[in-house]
């Protein structure tokens, strides 16, 4: 995703009077081809529009930060972790076992 930055900012901003001009299409398509593009009302920035790509690789990376977080916290921790392979052998389970395993993370 483009980072906005000073010279392209004010090239992203949209005016909310557009889309009473029937301008979405245009301005949906700036966005595809140029990236985000900030809605103003009254001056005031009201939302901005991102491709749905862009926006789920921006959820991801989100996730992925909070994951990394826990991750780090949990490895600061001084405690004893359980190796993937010992808890296998524990069980009884072999890799084969794991393949059509459904699994829900809250």
């Amino acid at each position: 995703m483009n980072a906005l930055n000073a010279v392209n900012v004010l090239d992203s901003i949209v005016p909310i009077s557009l889309f009473n001009k029937g301008q979405a299409n245009k301005i949906f398509s700036d966005v595809k081809k140029y990236g985000t593009k900030i809605v103003v009302k009254n001056n005031a920035p009201e939302c901005i529009l991102i491709s749905p790509q862009n926006y789920q690789r921006m959820i991801e990376e989100y996730e992925d930060a909070i994951l990394a977080v826990e991750a780090q916290k949990r490895l600061s921790k001084k405690e004893k972790y359980a190796k993937h392979d010992d808890v296998m052998k524990k069980f009884g389970l072999s890799d084969s076992d794991l393949e059509d395993a459904e699994v829900n993370l809250e």
